[in-house]
C-alpha cells in the first residue's frame, strides 16, 4: 500500500505551477474558445512505464476549474503499455487546455522517476536490497518526487536533514578541526535529538573502526569498490547496516546488491530520470 501524497503539498504545488505558468490569464484560450464549450481529454501514454502523480494532473484542471471531473484508468504504481489511457478528465474545454502543459509536466516527470525506479527495484529483485532515492530533488518538488520513488517500489531515504543525521565528509572534517572523535559528535547529536537514526560516511574502509566506535545505526559506503563493500560487511558483521552509494548504475547494481549490503542509494532516480512520453488528447 502506497504512503499517499498529503492533499495540502499537491494542492501548494500546483497552485505555485499553475500561477508559474499563468494559466488562468492563457491569453490564446480565453481569445478563442468559448466559455460554455464542454469537452473531455485523454491521458495516452506513447511509451510503457509505471504510473505516478495522477492525482498530481487531476489537480491542474480541479484547482483551475472546480467543474473538472477526472477519472484514473490507472492507479500510481501499476505498470501500463504504449497505448493505454491513463487517464480521462471532462469540463469546460478552456480549463482542459489552460492547465494542459502543467498537468503534463508533473505526469510526465513522476512517471519516470517511477519506472526508472522500478528498473533498479527489478535488477536487485531476490537480494533482499532495498534501492533508496536521496535529497538530490528538485527544488520545492521533493514530496514529489519522492512518492514516484515509492510507486516505483524504492524506498524513501531520510527527506531531511532534520529527519536522520547523517555525518557526511564535510562534517567529519570539521568535526576533526575541533579535536573530537565521530563517537563524541554521535553523543552530542543523541543528546541533542534523542532517538534520532545517525548515519556516518565512509570512503575507505581504514575509517570503518573508527564509525563503528560511535555505535551509528548506518554507515555509508561512499563510491568503494565492490571487493571494499564486500569485506566492509565482512568486518561490520551486522552491528550496522550498510548503504552503498556513488555513481550506481542500472549495469551495476546488481553486483553492487550481492557484495551483502543492505541498501543502495541512486541519486539518478530523482536527478536524472527522463520524462516519461505521454500526450493529452482532447476530444469532444
Amino acid at each position: 500500500m502506497l504512503d499517499p501524497l498529503d492533499p495540502a503539498v499537491i494542492e501548494a504545488v500546483v497552485r505555485a505551477a499553475l500561477n508559474e505558468d499563468r494559466a488562468f490569464d492563457d491569453v490564446t484560450t480565453l481569445a478563442t474558445v468559448d466559455p460554455g464549450l464542454e469537452g473531455r481529454a485523454t491521458f495516452l501514454a506513447k511509451e510503457g512505464g509505471v504510473a505516478a502523480g495522477l492525482d498530481v494532473a487531476a489537480a491542474c484542471f480541479r484547482l483551475l476549474d472546480s467543474r473538472c471531473r477526472s477519472t484514473p484508468h490507472v492507479q500510481d504504481g501499476d505498470r501500463f503499455t504504449r497505448g493505454d489511457h491513463l487517464a480521462t478528465v471532462e469540463g469546460p474545454v478552456r480549463a482542459l487546455l489552460q492547465a494542459e502543459r502543467v498537468a503534463l509536466n508533473f505526469l510526465q516527470r513522476m512517471c519516470g522517476t517511477a519506472t526508472l525506479t522500478r528498473a533498479f527495484v527489478d535488477t536487485v529483485a531476490g537480494t533482499g536490497v532495498r534501492v533508496l532515492d536521496t535529497r538530490k530533488t528538485t527544488p520545492g518538488l521533493r514530496d514529489l518526487e519522492k512518492y514516484a520513488v515509492r510507486c516505483g517500489g524504492g524506498t524513501n531515504h531520510r527527506r531531511d536533514l532534520a529527519a536522520m543525521a547523517m555525518i557526511k565528509d564535510n562534517h567529519r572534517e570539521a568535526i576533526r578541526r575541533e579535536g573530537r572523535t565521530l563517537a563524541e559528535a554521535a553523543a552530542a547529536i543523541r543528546a541533542l535529538r534523542p532517538g534520532i537514526a545517525i548515519e556516518i560516511e565512509i570512503d575507505r574502509l581504514e575509517q570503518l573502526e573508527e564509525a563503528l566506535a560511535a555505535q551509528p545505526e548506518w554507515i555509508l559506503l561512499d563510491n568503494m569498490t565492490r571487493e571494499e563493500m564486500a569485506e566492509a560487511v565482512r568486518r561490520v558483521a551486522g552491528r550496522a547496516r550498510l548503504e552503498a552509494s556513488g555513481g550506481v548504475r542500472l549495469d551495476t547494481v546488481r553486483a553492487i546488491a550481492e557484495t551483502g549490503v543492505d541498501a543502495i542509494s541512486v541519486g539518478a532516480l530523482t536527478h536524472s530520470a527522463r520524462a516519461l512520453d505521454i500526450s493529452l488528447e482532447l476530444e469532444f
